[in-house]
C-alpha cells in the first residue's frame, strides 16, 4: 500500500485528487494539506511514502517545501512528485533539484497520475513530456561534455546495450509507452531497463539519468 499525500493550496482539487485515488486499492490518502507548512508538520505525524506537491502556494512554495522535507528525509524514505500546472523549465529544474522525484502536469489523466505515483514509489522518477523537455533543454544548454572522462565511460560500460538504449530513449523525452513502442518491448520490461540503470549509475530517478546521459557523451554517440 502506498501511502499519499495532497499538497494544494486549493480544497476542490484535494478533493479531486482524493476522489481518484480512493479508487485505487493499492494508494491510500493519509493526509492532505493546504500549504508546505501544514504539510512539513503532519509528516511529524503521518507515516507517507509519497508527498504529491503543488507548486504553487501560499507562505513557503512548492520548491522549499520539498527543500525541507529532504533535509529530514532521505529519497529512500520518502518521495516527491510535483504536481503542478507551472511545469516550465525553471520549475523543473528547481524542483527535481531540490530533491523531487517525479514532475507531472496538472493536465495527465487520471490513469496518468495513478502509474506516475506508483513509477515514484517503487523508485522510478515520473516525468511528463512537458517537464522531459523542460529538463531536456536546461541540461543540453549546460555545456556538455563532448568526450566522456574515464569515470563516466567505466560507467557506461556497466549497461547492457538495451538499458543504454533506454537511457538514450529517456533522454529524448519518451515516456515508458514510447519507448516500449518504439523497442516491440512491454512497458514494465521498460521500466526494468530503466531501473536497473539507475542502480548501476547511481541516479535517484529519470531526471539523473537525463542528466547522465548529456553529460556522459551518450547523447553524441
Amino acid at each position: 500500500m502506498v501511502r499519499i499525500m495532497i499538497v494544494d493550496d486549493q480544497e476542490m482539487i484535494r478533493l479531486g485528487l482524493r476522489g481518484i485515488l480512493a479508487a485505487q486499492q493499492d494508494i491510500d490518502v493519509v493526509a492532505d494539506a493546504g500549504d508546505g507548512l501544514q504539510a512539513l508538520n503532519l509528516l511529524e505525524s503521518h507515516e507517507v511514502d509519497v508527498v504529491l506537491m503543488d507548486l504553487r502556494m501560499p507562505g513557503i512554495d512548492g520548491v522549499e517545501t520539498t527543500r525541507r522535507i529532504r533535509e529530514k528525509f532521505s529519497p529512500e524514505q520518502l518521495r516527491i512528485l510535483v504536481f503542478t500546472t507551472f511545469d516550465n523549465d525553471e520549475n523543473v529544474f528547481a524542483a527535481l533539484k531540490a530533491g523531487a522525484n517525479g514532475f507531472l502536469s496538472k493536465g495527465a489523466s487520471p490513469a496518468e497520475l495513478v502509474a506516475g505515483i506508483q513509477d515514484v514509489a517503487t523508485g522510478g522518477g515520473a516525468l511528463s513530456a512537458t517537464a522531459s523537455a523542460a529538463l531536456i533543454g536546461h541540461v543540453a544548454q549546460s555545456q556538455p561534455r563532448a568526450v566522456a572522462p574515464e569515470h563516466d565511460a567505466q560507467q557506461l560500460e556497466l549497461l547492457t546495450a538495451r538499458e543504454r538504449d533506454v537511457v538514450v530513449a529517456i533522454a529524448q523525452g519518451m515516456d515508458n509507452q514510447q519507448i516500449a513502442a518504439e523497442m516491440f518491448i512491454s512497458p514494465y520490461t521498460v521500466k526494468t531497463h530503466a531501473n536497473r540503470a539507475m542502480n548501476k549509475l547511481g541516479a535517484r530517478d529519470r531526471a539523473q539519468l537525463v542528466s547522465f546521459a548529456y553529460q556522459a557523451g551518450l547523447m553524441d554517440q
